[in-house]
C-alpha cells in the first residue's frame, strides 16, 4: 500500500514518474502490473480495489451508510431550495474520487440526483505524463467497464462522437484507461443508483485554455449532434460528471513538491479549507460561464506552464473542460442556462463517513490528518431560466 500511496502521490502533484531506460513501454508496463482486477479482451478491469467497492456486498455496505450520512445534508438542501426528491434532476456534476472512507458522503450527495440512463465521465488523467499525452480527449475501446454488480455498458454514443471528433484531437487507448482511477471510483454509485446505466467514460490530461476551449466546442458540438440525432435531452437522457478531488495539502506524504502555504496546524488547516471554498464560490458555483472557468484553470495552474500547479487541485482540466461541454449541450439542446450549488464541501480529515468495523476489506489508501489531507466538493448543475449573476 506504501508503494501505491507513493505513485499516487507524484501524479498528483504533478511530478513526472521516473522513466526506465527502455521509456514509455516500460512506464506502461509497470503500471498495468499494478491493475488490481485485471481486465479481458473486451472488458475493463479495476485500477484500485483498495478504498473502493469491487463486490456487491461491499458496495451494498458503502452506499446504506453513505445514504445515511448524507441525508441530514440532503434534507437541509430540499428545505432550502424547495427542492422535491425528484426535482431537479441533475444535468452535470463535480463529484470526488477518493477513498469511499473518506469521500462516500460527497459522492451520494453528487450522484444521488443524476437520473439519465447514459452519463458521460470527465476524468483526471493523473498519469498522463507516464504516457506522454496532452492537448487530447482520450477514450477507449472497451465494451465494458467492473461495476460491484456485473459489468457496466460503455454507451454505443461513444463511437458516434469518435466519428464527428478529428482524429489529431482524440486518443483511443484502452491501457490509458485501465491506469486511471478518477473514473471507476463513480462508477459503483452510478451503477448502485441504476443498474442499467450506460456510461462514456473520457480523460483530460494537461492543456492551455485555447486548446481546451477548442476541444470543448467540438466535443460539445459532437454531442449536440449525436443527442439531436437520438431525440435526447440532458439531465432526462444524458447527463454530465467531471471527476475532481479539490485541494491536496499537507508536508508529509506528498513525494518532492508537498503543498503548504498556510502551515501544517490546525490555523493552516482551516485557511485551505477557506481557500477551497473561496474557489468554490467564484468559480464553480452559480451560472456556468466560460470566463468563470478559465479563471478557476489560472488560479490552479501557471499560464504557459499548465503541467505546474498553483493550487493543487487535481480536478483543474476535468473540471472547466466538463463544463463547458454540459453548458453547450443544455443551452443548444434546451435554451436554458446551466446552474450550480454547492452541495456540501468536506476533507478526508472531516469526513470519516464510513464504519471501521463494517469495510469488508476496502481499507483506505493514505492517512488523514493535518499533514496529509484532500478536500471534496459536490456540485449539482441544472438548468434554469435565471440569468442574473
Amino acid at each position: 500500500m506504501v508503494r501505491k500511496f507513493a505513485l499516487v502521490a507524484c501524479a498528483v502533484l504533478g511530478l513526472v514518474i521516473a522513466r526506465s531506460p527502455h521509456g514509455a513501454a516500460d512506464d506502461r508496463a509497470k503500471l498495468l502490473a499494478q491493475v488490481g482486477l485485471k481486465p479481458t479482451a473486451t472488458g475493463r478491469g479495476q485500477m484500485d480495489t483498495v478504498g473502493f467497492a469491487s463486490t456487491a456486498a461491499q458496495m451494498d455496505m458503502v452506499r446504506a451508510q453513505a445514504a445515511a450520512a448524507a441525508e441530514p445534508r440532503e434534507a437541509a438542501i430540499r428545505a432550502e431550495h424547495g427542492w422535491t426528491d425528484a426535482e431537479p434532476r441533475f444535468v452535470a456534476a463535480v463529484c470526488p474520487h477518493d477513498d469511499y472512507y473518506y469521500a462516500s458522503r460527497l459522492y451520494q450527495l453528487a450522484l444521488t440526483r443524476v437520473r439519465a440512463p447514459v452519463v458521460v465521465l470527465f476524468g483526471v488523467f493523473h498519469k498522463a505524463r507516464a504516457f506522454d499525452v496532452s492537448d487530447r480527449l482520450v477514450f477507449d475501446r472497451f465494451a465494458t467497464w467492473h461495476g460491484p454488480y456485473g459489468p457496466v455498458k460503455v454507451s454505443g454514443l461513444r463511437e458516434d462522437l469518435l466519428a464527428r471528433i478529428r482524429f489529431e484531437d482524440r486518443v483511443v487507448d484502452n491501457d490509458m484507461h485501465q491506469v486511471e482511477h478518477s473514473l471507476e471510483a463513480l462508477v459503483p454509485f452510478l451503477q448502485a443508483n441504476n443498474p442499467n446505466v450506460e456510461i462514456v467514460p473520457i480523460l483530460v490530461p494537461h492543456m492551455e485554455w485555447p486548446v481546451m476551449e477548442r476541444l470543448a466546442g467540438e466535443l460539445g458540438r459532437a454531442l449536440v449532434e449525436s443527442c439531436r440525432a437520438r431525440g435526447w435531452t440532458p439531465g432526462r437522457d444524458v447527463a454530465f460528471i467531471c471527476s475532481a478531488d479539490a485541494v491536496h495539502y499537507g508536508d508529509a506524504g506528498w513525494g518532492m513538491s508537498p503543498y503548504c502555504p498556510f502551515g501544517s496546524d490546525l490555523e493552516g488547516y482551516r485557511q485551505a479549507v477557506a481557500q477551497d471554498r473561496r474557489i468554490l464560490a467564484d468559480h464553480l458555483t452559480g451560472p456556468v460561464r466560460a470566463e468563470r472557468l478559465k479563471a478557476f484553470l489560472y488560479r490552479c495552474v501557471e499560464p504557459g506552464d499548465v503541467a505546474r500547479y498553483r493550487i493543487t487541485w487535481c480536478g483543474r482540466f476535468s473540471i472547466p473542460l466538463g463544463l463547458q461541454v454540459a453548458d453547450r449541450v443544455t443551452r443548444e439542446l434546451g435554451g436554458r442556462q446551466l446552474r450550480g450549488t454547492l452541495l456540501d464541501y468536506g476533507t478526508s480529515v472531516s469526513e470519516a463517513s464510513l464504519d471501521d468495523a463494517d469495510l469488508r476489506g476496502l481499507g483506505t489508501t493514505a492517512p488523514n490528518n493535518l499533514h496529509h489531507f484532500v478536500g471534496y466538493a459536490a456540485v449539482g448543475y441544472y438548468e434554469t431560466d435565471r440569468q442574473a449573476d
